[in-house]
């Protein structure tokens, strides 16, 4: 335990000793890169906070008790086995022996109990992490390395949520050190450790060198592993890749589209993409609030929008054009919606326009309806190139005699306009490699959170209900296809583009991929073929 803990503490101490810790040829000295992240979040604890871009660097710093694999499944991680009751509602993980968090703690079946009831504890105020433990009842220690997880109905998409760092089991001395602050000290049994965030400066990670061999996802490769991983943050989507021409950056995610061509010119930089599975780029439709709650008005929306034309002119052709509201790379894709809107069709859209009553008297005016001009209200967030998005779509719905309005919102203001009904569109897309995903979207339980499309019903909500209770993988399947045709057959989405994470990466850095989930790098897998600066 003495060797294990000094281990530690010889290599904090070396960050301390040297300073930057400048990555060298030298044998024994600290390498070092720097990883830039798009987005700094209010709040980084993964068992309170929801952004995406926080599990960029601490889905190395924690383990999860499974992991998922490329192809939907899951494998062990933290446990080594596990089993399922017959009738789904109690889940039995056997526990991995030996291993420790990084300050020492050993890692058991009271840590991860202890992690669970934080994460449902109403102080906590959790706001994705409970949401991934769905029904979730509570957690019994059988033994010091077996627990059991009660659900209060069969919940199938548990295993996804406990491969996410949401669910990550933390150190419970450090949580009880450090409560309210713990974000700041985070201590997980990952292969890398936390040693300081400065919150909208930077995030700097150690490698953890007593990390179980075991529990080591990356493959062996000729060039020697990353040793300090500095997180700063690039909010601004010019300053990306300038940072990375600059040696500033040697990682730096979501590349604006209409850089990379300069990107891959540059002899010292490579191009990663990644594609994120879950709800695409859409536009949810609102199905209450007129015109819009007209469904032949929704569908005109979908024909009347070249998607090819503007994956073409602002995402550079690097995005698949969204076919309905999963992505094509998601496991619980349904090739069916492909027959709805096939094709941009401006032709049918006018048509159905015409046949909901709004008329286009001259060429170039808007269409009318008893002396009402057809006007679509768009909440529109400057996230994810929404805006360059808007401004093309209201363009082309222009020709059409229909006036998108495009209103400028933070995600609060959106919220807001949702529960009071003040919207016609809104743009967003969401990450989740299961298809319960399309629950927050469409499940009237939904209503005034994230059921932008305000549609209601009882063959929708059993559809979802259904999927998530399934544990045969083929008929949850079955049963989100049909939840897919219904979502495009009420015309409550337009679809846009598969979302696509273009990240930069100096050639000095070599392994670089994600999860099954897309966001998440596997840092334990970074190599440097040569010293990065």
């Amino acid at each position: 335990m003495v060797s294990r803990v000094f281990g530690v503490l010889l290599l904090v101490g070396c960050l301390s000793l040297l300073g930057a810790c400048q990555p060298s040829a030298t044998p024994g000295q600290a390498s070092r890169i720097v990883y830039g992240l798009t987005l700094a979040p209010s709040g980084i604890d993964p068992h309170i906070d929801a952004s995406a871009e926080l599990g960029i660097p601490l889905s190395s710093v924690y383990d999860t008790l499974v992991r998922c694999t490329a192809t939907g499944g899951f494998e062990p991680g933290l446990a080594t086995s596990w089993e399922v009751s017959a009738d789904g509602r109690t889940y039995t993980f056997h526990l991995r022996k030996g291993v420790y968090f990084h300050d020492g703690a050993r890692f058991d079946a009271w840590a991860v109990k202890k992690t669970l009831d934080r994460i449902v504890a109403p102080e906590t105020g959790s706001r994705k992490a409970i949401a991934l433990l769905g029904p979730y009842e509570g957690a019994e220690v059988l033994d010091e390395y077996t627990i059991r997880i009660r659900l209060r109905e069969p919940f199938a998409p548990l295993l996804d949520g406990l491969s996410q760092v949401y669910l990550a089991p933390a150190s419970p001395a450090a949580l009880d050190k450090w409560g309210s602050e713990y974000q700041f000290h985070q201590v997980g049994t990952g292969p890398f450790m936390m040693k300081e965030y400065v919150p909208k400066d930077h995030l700097t990670l150690v490698r953890n060198p007593n990390y179980p061999a075991e529990l080591a996802q990356g493959r062996e490769q000729p060039y020697p592993g990353v040793d300090i991983i500095e997180f700063r943050f690039y909010t601004e989507p010019a300053s990306r890749l300038p940072a990375l021409e600059a040696g500033d950056a040697d990682i730096v995610g979501e590349i604006p589209p209409q850089d990379v061509e300069r990107l891959k010119e540059n002899q010292a930089l490579d191009l990663v993409r990644a594609d994120i599975p879950g709800v695409p780029l859409v536009a949810f439709l609102n199905s209450t609030n007129p015109p819009t709650d007209d469904l032949r008005v929704r569908q005109a929306l979908i024909w009347g929008a070249d998607r090819e034309e503007i994956v073409r002119a602002v995402f550079g052709g690097y995005s698949p054009v969204a076919q309905g509201p999963l992505s094509h790379n998601h496991q619980h894709y349904s090739r069916a919606v492909e027959q709805f809107y096939p094709r941009y069709d401006p032709a049918r859209a006018a048509q159905l326009l015409e046949q909901a009553g709004w008329q286009l008297e001259k060429e170039g005016e808007l269409r009318e309806r008893e002396g009402v001009p057809l006007r679509v209200e768009a909440l529109v967030m400057s996230w994810g190139l929404v805006p360059q998005v808007s401004e093309l779509l209201q363009a082309q719905y222009r020709r059409l005699g229909i006036e998108l309005v495009l209103n400028q919102v933070t995600f609060s203001a959106a919220l807001a306009a949702m529960q009071e009904n003040r919207y016609n569109m809104v743009f967003w897309s969401e990450a989740g490699a299961d298809g319960d995903v399309l629950r927050l979207f469409f499940h009237s339980e939904n209503m005034g959170l994230r059921n932008w499309s305000r549609y209601s019903s009882m063959e929708l909500d059993s559809l979802l209900d259904e999927a998530r209770r399934a544990a045969d993988p083929g008929a949850r399947a079955a049963l989100y296809a049909r939840v897919q045709e219904l979502v495009m057959r009420e015309a409550l989405v337009l679809p846009i583009r598969d979302y696509v994470n273009l990240t930069g990466v100096r050639r000095c850095v070599r392994g670089l991929r994600f999860d099954c989930h897309g966001w998440f790098p596997l840092l334990a897998e970074l190599r440097l073929a040569q010293p990065c600066r």
